[in-house]
Order: structure tokens, then sequence, then C-alpha cells
């Protein structure tokens, strides 16, 4: 498995990850789920504090208990679980950051996070503080790097001219090309990006496509969506679907790791696969942009 460095860090990550929050709730399939993808050469698993509770990061903590430093293990902490009632409310506070990161270590069963980052953001929020807790973390070797997931454009310039995240994680796919108007903002500060959703739902796998009546994705309406299935796969008609989503977000050096998630054996496999397979040529990467929607974030600029 192919390896790139996250922003100027000394973490080299699989360029595919494995999306753990689509292991699911039972123990025994979670944990063969995470095996083979290690097996397969995967060494960076993304969970999140949020994910079925923590049991989520319970069932990584278990995975990787005997290889621990073999794995580069990705969290997310700032949403607060309301006390007895359903649900969760946004809370980026020192306070609270500070709480949540050991609860994940404890979950983790580790005594250190390799990269911890923020699960969200707003203008709003109070980012200096939200940075200061960050900062202090990392002195303390509780966390040896920190970033933020957002897709939010004026969140993220503020992280970018404010701290020293090395990671910002953002949907982006064939489908959502909207973070490609802040790749070269992105790459000045020497920040890279953690793509999830690359597989847009499924819509760029081989998977059988039902054209449902009011189905859409993001500005994609069904019929279009129909559409530029067929115009993708004639710009590289030798390629499966899920190999050309998987080398077109992973053509930009940019992107050091797309993180699809897997709830079997052979969709790992096939998503393994897809980033061992041959680079995009310039050709073929740019008859997929012309044949794709170039939108961009309309709010939170």
């Amino acid at each position: 498995m192919r390896k790139r460095q996250l922003g100027q860090s000394d973490l080299f990550v699989s360029e595919i990850g494995l999306g753990c929050m689509s292991l699911g709730t039972e123990e025994k399939q979670a944990l063969s789920l995470v095996d083979k993808a290690i097996d397969l050469g995967i060494n960076y698993l993304d969970t999140a504090d949020l994910y079925d509770f923590g049991l989520n990061e319970e069932f990584v903590g278990k995975a990787i208990k005997q290889r621990r430093k073999d794995i580069i293990v990705a969290t997310k902490g700032g949403n607060r679980w309301n006390e007895g009632e359903a649900g969760w409310h946004w809370d980026p506070s020192k306070v609270y950051i500070k709480e949540a990161v050991k609860k994940s270590l404890k979950r983790l069963n580790t005594d250190y996070i390799d990269l911890y980052q923020l699960h969200g953001g707003t203008i709003s929020d109070n980012i200096d503080e939200t940075i200061e807790a960050f900062e202090e973390l990392k002195k303390e070797g509780v966390i040896r790097y920190y970033g933020i997931s957002s897709i939010r454009p004026n969140v993220i310039k503020q992280y970018l001219e404010k701290s020293s995240i090395i990671s910002i994680m953002m949907q982006y796919s064939l489908l959502d090309r909207r973070p490609e108007e802040w790749f070269s903002l992105i790459k000045e500060h020497n920040v890279s990006i953690i793509a999830r959703g690359p597989l847009a739902k499924g819509l760029l796998t081989e998977k059988t496509f039902v054209k449902e009546e009011g189905k859409s994705y993001l500005s994609y309406t069904a019929s279009e969506i129909e559409a530029v299935r067929k115009e993708i796969k004639a710009c590289a008609p030798s390629r499966s679907f899920t190999e050309t989503a998987v080398q077109y977000c992973l053509h930009n050096d940019i992107v050091a790791a797309v993180i699809p998630g897997a709830s079997k054996i052979s969709q790992l496999k096939e998503n393994c696969s897809a980033a061992g397979s041959n680079r995009l040529t310039e050709e073929i990467y740019t008859k997929l942009q012309q044949a794709t929607k170039q939108d961009i974030y309309e709010q939170h600029r």
C-alpha cells in the first residue's frame, strides 16, 4: 500500500484509510473488518467519539491493542452527548476538549492519539480557545498532531491562519468537487486533505444503480446522476467506477488519504485494489473534470 505524508508531520498514512463509522455495532464483525484492513496494508483508522456512543472507539482500541505502534489512529471530538437525552450539542470549549480526549484515550486503550480532529466548527466559536486546547494536548504528549473536519471555508481559513493543523477532513469526490476551490490556499499552508465520502454514498461504485424518483446528490438530480455515471465510464472504460473515483481523489498530492467506509470484506478489498491501480493520466483527469460539475460552497464563506 502506497503512503503519503500528512501535512509536514512525520505521519505517513496509507492512501486508503478505513472510515470506521461503517463498522457497525457487532464486535466480532467490526474486529474482523479492522483486522482485514490492516492485513491489506491500511495503517490509518479514522473514528470519532460520536460514533455509536463511543463503542466505535472501543472496537478500534481492541483491534489495534497488539500492534499500536504500526497504526495511525485518528479520532474526533467536540460533540457533547446530552445527558439523559437523545442527541448531542456542539461544545468546542477548552474544558470539554480536554475532558473528551481523556475519554477517547480510555476507549481506544492507548496513551496517545496520532491525529485528534475537531469534529465540526463554526465561525462563532472561540477558535483561539480551541486551538489553545489542542496545543496544550500536544505539549502534554496526549496527541501527536491535530486537524479539523470541516467543509466551512470561513472556519478552514481561520485554522489555516492561526493554528498548526496538519489536515482538513472534507467530503470530496467526483460528484462533490467543492474542495477544489480551496486546494491552492490549503497547499500554501502545507496542510493535507483527508477525503471522506470518495464514493459518493455508493454512486461511484459498481453496484447496480437504480434511478429513484426524487433521488438526488448535492446539486445533481436523479437523471443527472444517471447521465454523469455514463460519462465517467466513457472517460475511463477499462476501470471500475471505484478505481476511477479513488484515483481521481488521489490525483492531486494535496490529498493524503481517502477514507471510504466498508461494512464487508469485499468492499475493503475493492477499495484497496482501487488505491493500488494505475494513476490517472492528465488527459483522463481533465476529461473527468469536464464531465462533472465544479460546484462551490455557497454558505459559510
